[in-house]
């Protein structure tokens, strides 16, 4: 069966400058010795380490590999009908993405209750979104101390929410992911800090480097959320 990759969960992306196609940054090596920066040499080249860039290093869904096969094919390409990728086995991968102990949100439902009988609840959610029915919750305000004697304040979604905002991100993933480049690691799935030092490492180790630029925006987390 054709799968159709035009229908409503968000309109179109913009052109990317570079296909992922070319990217040569390092991703994190797969043995516990990773390299760290300044503590010797990458145990695998450059060329060797530069793998898939999708949803971690798993394999994407056979829908979903479609689509990002279509965001790759060209940089134009417009996705307007991607609401039918959010089925209840994406609902469940999202569920099993959740920490067992997060904090509950405002409606104070934990992981552990929503799993009690998770089959009928991720069925009615997914009745709710299908139908224009769901309606996220507020989001939970806690502030936690910082070591200057601040505050830095965090939103805790309802449980139901994080599951929509999980599968809605693995959709989105299969469609922007072939639009970063590849030395961008915020944020984005499969990507850590320690992956960001070993590309770092490699880059300083291997290429001739003229100068290095380190920003911090002071309390930038703390103006935007």
């Amino acid at each position: 069966m054709q799968e159709n990759c035009t229908c409503s969960l968000g309109g179109g992306r913009r052109p990317a400058r570079e296909r992922a196609s070319s990217d040569p940054t390092p991703m994190r090596p797969p043995k516990e010795t990773r390299p760290v920066e300044g503590r010797g040499e990458p145990e695998v080249a450059l060329a060797q380490m530069s793998q898939g860039r999708t949803q971690s290093r798993t394999p994407l869904q056979p829908r979903l590999a479609r689509v990002n096969a279509a965001a790759r094919s060209a940089a134009q390409t417009r996705f307007t009908a991607l609401l039918h990728h959010i089925d209840q086995e994406a609902l469940g991968r999202a569920f099993d993405r959740q920490r067992r102990r997060a904090a509950a949100g405002v409606d104070g439902i934990t992981v552990q209750a929503y799993e009690q009988n998770l089959a009928a609840n991720l069925q009615e959610l997914h009745r709710r979104l299908h139908t224009g029915r769901y309606r996220p919750q507020p989001v939970r305000r806690v502030y936690i101390p910082k070591a200057d004697g601040g505050r830095r304040p965090l939103g805790i979604p309802a449980l139901e929410d994080k599951i929509v905002q999980g599968a809605v991100a693995e959709v989105l993933s299969a469609v922007y992911e072939a639009d970063f480049l590849g030395f961008s690691y915020g944020f984005r799935p499969g990507r850590s800090p320690h992956q960001a030092l070993a590309a770092l490492h490699t880059a300083l180790m291997s290429q001739r480097v003229s100068w290095v630029l380190d920003a911090d925006i002071r309390s930038f987390l703390d103006r935007t959320s």
